[in-house]
């Protein structure tokens, strides 16, 4: 499934194209939406937005088409008219006069009214999204240390969209890493760096990962795994997915676990305890 990155860069390339523009045509795939057709058509794409995995492409008057594009959606931003060759389903559709922006294979798609956005049964759970200019490390350091969440293990705390929305399972993995914490720790146990390192790599790795699509090893590590010849699937990522292979900091075998129904990479060595 996209992560926040994910979602966050497929809105900025529909709103580079699209944003601005009267949106000519609407097609959506789902019946229940098809009345909606006309009553946007003409209207201008004022901005796409996200919040974590959520995308909201927001309209001149206010009302908002949203989609979350659960396992298998994907986003095309084509020049007017010209489908993609696929098999997949098209689900929605927004033509101005010179492009085309085009979501396959997701169904999660809905309507949404300005007056009844704040209160939205999708978006109205969820926490704040790293990626958010006012989201910093001071607030992620309050989420952690709220009741409702500091007595919870990591492993699963970082996949729920309450406490902060875009995390998914490679950032998981990543975050636990960079941040030397073992996935079994709850907050409740870490001293203050610790609870440091945790925020600082939610906000980092988030931030790194949109920047370069969703490569979240630092540039020095990528830089000397590509002088290596290694690939981009082998550069990638630091642990996620990288069971019995080598640690890049300390050479111990990188395991895999089943945490929060999820597979979980993680170093044994380096992510020893509450990461204090």
């Amino acid at each position: 499934m996209p992560e926040g990155p994910e979602i966050r860069r497929a809105a900025d390339r529909i709103a580079r194209a699209l944003a601005g523009h009267p949106v000519q045509r609407v097609f959506f795939g789902l019946d229940a939406l098809r009345g909606w057709e006309r009553r946007l058509q003409g209207q201008v794409l004022d901005g796409v937005d996200t919040i974590g995995k959520h995308m909201l492409c927001r309209f001149e008057d206010g009302t908002r088409i949203y989609s979350h594009n659960q396992l298998y959606g994907r986003w095309w931003v084509r020049r007017r008219d010209d489908y993609p060759d696929t098999r997949r389903q098209l689900r929605l559709a927004l033509h101005t006069r010179r492009h085309s922006a085009l979501l396959y294979s997701a169904s999660d798609i809905d309507v949404i009214r300005h007056e009844d956005f704040p209160v939205h049964p999708r978006l109205a759970s969820l926490g704040p999204d790293p990626l958010h200019a006012d989201v910093n490390e001071d607030v992620v350091r309050d989420r952690l240390g709220q009741l409702a969440f500091s007595r919870r293990r990591l492993a699963g705390l970082l996949l729920d969209q309450g406490f902060l929305a875009g995390l998914g399972n490679y950032l998981r993995s990543e975050i636990l890493f960079a941040a030397r914490t073992s996935p079994l720790t709850r907050p409740m146990d870490c001293d203050e760096a610790g609870i440091r390192r945790i925020s600082r790599a939610i906000i980092g790795l988030m931030q790194r990962s949109y920047r370069t699509g969703g490569v979240t090893n630092s540039p020095s590590r990528v830089k000397r795994l590509r002088s290596q010849g290694c690939t981009r699937s082998e550069y990638r990522f630091a642990v996620f997915g990288r069971a019995g292979n080598p640690c890049h900091v300390c050479g111990e075998t990188i395991i895999r676990q089943d945490l929060a129904g999820r597979r979980l990479y993680s170093c044994p060595d380096c992510q020893q305890g509450a990461g204090v």
